[in-house]
């Protein structure tokens, strides 16, 4: 299994990481797909390894941490930093109007600006979104001009979202809250195409259920992909393949 989305750098990991990551080979994850939520980032995934996991980079800034005035070398940095061939996405980016609306339009910048590096430098772009979907969407189709590939992550809309974000070139992201009892995510998650969607845990938040409340981490994604297994009536070995194999494809990785 690839983790797609997991801030298995933070702080949160460093007194037991070993044990974190020795849970994850035992679960069967070999991967792990690492966004950034700023610059500072960057430093802290470099110091990770694990014998029998890959770590994978990204760069971005995520929408709650979007400055009140964008500094002008955003674009650049991004583009120097994603450019390298070992950074496979970029981002987190996207909108968040949960946390505050003060900053709409820096975040709205700043998501356009990682549009425009994801299709220059041809990586996906992940985009969070959070009580923002129709602005998210909007902004990937005036950005889509045919090359822009990316992944809502978290996904947690509506079929007709999911579908018109598929029509627009984005795969899902499906974590955690897929599993939880009363969120309806997994009834829309069965309407929509298995052959879009790919593993997150979003790591260290939003445990899956029966890990709900707790502190998330990669092995806790076999409970995501058990229910993925449920619901599309499939074997979690087939759950396993498939979604491994779109992961693959879309960040260019050889496993």
């Amino acid at each position: 299994m690839i983790d797609t989305h997991s801030h298995i750098y933070l702080s949160k990991f460093d007194e037991d990481r070993d044990e974190v990551n020795a849970r994850a080979v035992e679960a069967g994850v070999k991967a792990i797909m690492m966004p950034a939520i700023d610059f500072d980032s960057i430093s802290q995934m470099e110091k990770l390894s694990h014998p029998e996991l890959q770590f994978y980079k990204m760069a971005g800034i995520h929408p709650c941490d979007v400055p009140e005035v964008l500094p002008e070398e955003l674009e650049q940095k991004l583009l120097d930093f994603c450019g390298q061939d070992d950074f496979y996405g970029v981002g987190e980016t996207g909108l968040d109007y949960y946390w505050s609306t003060e900053r709409v339009e820096q975040q709205k910048q700043s998501f356009r600006l990682h549009c425009e590096v994801a299709k220059e430098v041809q990586k996906p772009v992940i985009i969070h979104n959070r009580e923002s979907t129709e602005d998210v969407l909007d902004i990937v189709e005036e950005e889509q001009d045919g090359s822009l590939k990316g992944i809502w992550h978290c996904f947690n809309g509506s079929v007709d979202e999911g579908k018109r974000a598929i029509d627009l070139g984005l795969y899902l992201g499906i974590g955690g809250v897929a599993t939880f009892k009363n969120a309806g995510v997994d009834k829309t998650v069965a309407q929509l195409p298995l052959d879009k969607m790919m593993l997150e845990t979003d790591a260290p938040y939003l445990s899956p259920t029966p890990k709900r409340g707790k502190r998330n981490e990669p092995a806790f994604m076999k409970f995501t992909a058990q229910k993925l297994a449920e619901l599309f009536d499939l074997s979690l070995e087939e759950i396993d393949q498939r979604t491994t194999k779109i992961a693959s494809q879309l960040f260019g990785l050889e496993l």
